[in-house]
């Protein structure tokens, strides 16, 4: 890891342990209800808003914190929305490391979530959305991918960033698996 965190959490968020819960339907819930306050704002420059990562994914136990993308045309209307999302109380934390996804640190007082936003076809949309979509479709990839994040929690409990990485080589397989066709072994 460069030592640069990749996820918008404050410095606060930072500090507790990492925490993977089982599967609440309530988080559903919660991104309709952010999407609901982000769309008006952002109006047209928004060609969609998504729920994103594991509390996405029926019965998948996750951190209980909502992801979201917001997709917009192009990589030209990043200004345009990163403004529209200050207005909001968001706060601008730039690409964190990851080209063509720019993170937002959510404002205080709202529902746990990461807010990113994506250009239409670009690889960080395209990779959120693939991972969702296997996880959805085949539960005993989204049960092996739980019982890792499991196992990774508690042996990373106080290392936020060695839990993500802990993910990297199974989300990477996920990703080639489908882009080649092939059913996902349950491997790790």
């Amino acid at each position: 890891m460069s030592g640069r965190p990749r996820d918008p959490i404050s410095p606060e968020e930072r500090a507790q342990p990492v925490e993977v819960v089982p599967y609440d339907p309530s988080w559903a819930a919660t991104f309709e209800m952010l999407r609901q306050r982000i769309a008006p704002a952002l109006g047209d420059l928004a060609v969609g808003i998504e729920h994103v990562g594991a509390t996405a994914v029926p019965g998948l136990d996750a951190k209980p914190i909502v992801d979201m993308d917001v997709v917009v045309r192009d990589a030209g209307d990043f200004v345009a929305v990163g403004q529209r999302l200050t207005d909001l109380g968001y706060f601008y934390l730039g690409d964190l490391g990851i080209v063509g996804r720019e993170a937002f640190r959510a404002p205080a007082g709202s529902p746990r979530h990461h807010l990113y936003v994506c250009a239409a076809g670009s690889a960080a949309l395209q990779a959120h959305l693939t991972l969702r979509d296997a996880l959805r479709a085949d539960p005993s990839l989204a049960a092996a991918y739980g019982a890792l994040k499991r196992e990774l929690a508690v042996k990373f409990r106080d290392d936020r960033d060695s839990y993500t990485e802990g993910k990297t080589a199974f989300i990477t397989a996920v990703l080639l698996d489908v882009r080649e066709g092939r059913r996902r072994s349950l491997r790790r």
